[in-house]
């Protein structure tokens, strides 16, 4: 178990060695991508531009400049924004990240729950009237664009009807922290919540149902309700264990994702200063320690999700821990 987790922070470390040069040479070495030209700006002289790139250490080799970046960003921690001058990298991160993590945390938990019950539901109740609307339902809340639902969600709670019994507890758009202020943490993102996880309640409940019903075939069902165990007990501890493999798998790249700055729409809309805003602006200044700082941030998160999915995998299918 050991070996096998040291193999797998090793990969980690190699993945994320291979984004941040990715990125970097596409931002530096790509022809026609000059940071220095952007920082000086428009018309700038010759002269400044190789002030610039003296200043910035840009006219050094390339694995200088990368060696040179990555120890700012990773040992000294003094990485500037080639854009906002004076403004700290990590410090920047450090403040957007919290409020991404509760973006996606809560909107997390909704879609989970949501979702088995949708599956559940549909899978007990196949070719039903009951199960036909909510497989209707799930592909409605699938086909919503997020950026557009959200927006219609704004156009009600904060506008029309703002003023109401039913949305007049909604604060305005923005972010409280939970550590001074709960109750307003909860009131701000309770909305953000629900919008972001519409989409996947629609997704993983039809993909639930779908594992739901092929478990149904497996020869280790049918001799659950030989033994004469009840069909209750049959569904959620034979045939949901094995048929949540897909689930997990699913959630865990996606919940990676949206922390590592999948969930800018929603937090562009909402006026939630994330790390997925963040990095869109990095990307429309094209602010390099910005956008690397950014980036290895997601790959961190996506490769700690699929490293907790292969854990999650040797729980849910002992086959895996036998390796067969």
């Amino acid at each position: 178990m050991l070996a096998a987790a040291i193999r797998r922070l090793a990969q980690a470390l190699f993945v994320m060695f291979g984004i941040s040069v990715l990125v970097f040479l596409i931002f530096v070495a790509t022809p026609g991508a000059d940071p220095a030209a952007r920082i000086a700006g428009r018309n700038a002289s010759p002269e400044t531009l190789a002030a610039v790139r003296h200043d910035f250490g840009l006219d050094r080799p390339l694995p200088v400049q990368y060696a040179v970046l990555m120890r700012r960003l990773f040992v000294t921690r003094d990485l500037m924004s080639f854009v906002n001058r004076g403004q700290q990298v990590i410090p920047t991160i450090a403040e957007a990240a919290p409020v991404t993590l509760s973006l996606v945390a809560g909107a997390g938990v909704l879609w989970v729950i949501g979702s088995l019950v949708v599956g559940l539901v549909a899978a007990a109740t196949r070719g039903s009237v009951l199960d036909r609307l909510l497989m209707i339902l799930g592909l409605i809340g699938i086909s919503m664009p997020v950026f557009w639902l959200a927006e219609v969600v704004n156009l009600f709670t904060q506008s029309r009807w703002h003023d109401t019994w039913l949305f007049s507890w909604v604060p305005p758009l923005g972010y409280q922290p939970l550590t001074t202020n709960p109750l307003g943490w909860f009131k701000a993102l309770v909305i953000p919540w629900i919008t972001l996880s519409i989409l996947f309640i629609g997704l993983y409940g039809r993909v639930l149902r779908a594992s739901l019903i092929e478990a149904y075939e497996e020869d280790y069902i049918r001799t659950a309700r030989a033994k004469g165990l009840s069909e209750r007990r049959v569904l959620l501890r034979h045939a949901l264990r094995t048929s949540l493999i897909t689930f997990v798998s699913l959630f865990g790249l996606d919940f990676g994702a949206l922390v590592g700055g999948g969930a800018v729409l929603t937090e562009v809309v909402f006026g939630l200063h994330g790390v997925g805003k963040l990095t869109y602006d990095a990307l429309l200044n094209l602010d390099l320690p910005l956008i690397m700082a950014t980036v290895l941030y997601a790959s961190f998160f996506v490769v700690a999700a699929s490293a907790v999915v292969d854990i999650g995998y040797a729980w849910l299918d002992p086959r895996v821990r036998l390796g067969r």
